[in-house]
């Protein structure tokens, strides 16, 4: 690269676009807005998406499912990445050293992808399944955090109901 042969990027140097400044420069009159109508008054503005009465594209396109507001989202993390670290046992702020969290008190699941060789304790928020097992399986320990211990269920049992049905409880003295 030579100093002789810099040059400006193309349209760096034009001119700001001036309306309404007289007929000879073409932009005289009616500054660019036409005759009449709408868009030539001043102050005027269009709610977003407006198309002059015709049924808007965002009213027109099917709209389908919903977003649940209370949707809470975790990391995830699996097996073969905590057999990895080497660690006896997986806290948060191991994960978080680790660089498998971006922040703390981030919640994070563990999934069963991979295998364990030797016995972990690991906490987490969440657990599936399979990761459950495999850690059981390996002699290791699952610890649910903010909650009450995880225990892996039977095959074909159904999951315990934690909270009593509303008017089944016993009147109070």
């Amino acid at each position: 690269m030579n100093l002789s042969t810099v040059r400006a990027p193309r349209k760096a140097s034009e001119k700001r676009k001036r309306v309404g400044r007289g007929m000879g420069s073409g932009m005289g009159k009616t500054s660019t807005r036409g005759h009449k109508g709408q868009r030539s008054r001043s102050g005027s503005r269009m709610m977003r998406g407006f198309e002059g009465g015709q049924m808007p594209l965002h009213r027109r396109i099917p709209k389908r499912g919903f977003v649940n507001i209370f949707r809470k989202e975790y990391a995830i993390i699996n097996l073969e990445r905590i057999a990895a670290l080497g660690e006896k046992t997986v806290t948060p702020e191991v994960l978080l050293q680790a660089g498998l969290l971006r922040r703390a008190g981030e919640p994070y699941k563990i999934l069963g992808d991979g295998e364990l060789k030797s016995a972990v304790t690991v906490h987490a928020h969440k657990f599936s399944k399979s990761a459950q097992e495999k850690i059981t399986k390996a002699g290791g320990k699952v610890e649910t955090i903010g909650g009450r211990e995880a225990e892996p269920r039977e095959a074909g049992s159904p999951p315990s109901k934690s909270r009593a049905k509303r008017g089944t409880s016993e009147p109070k003295a």
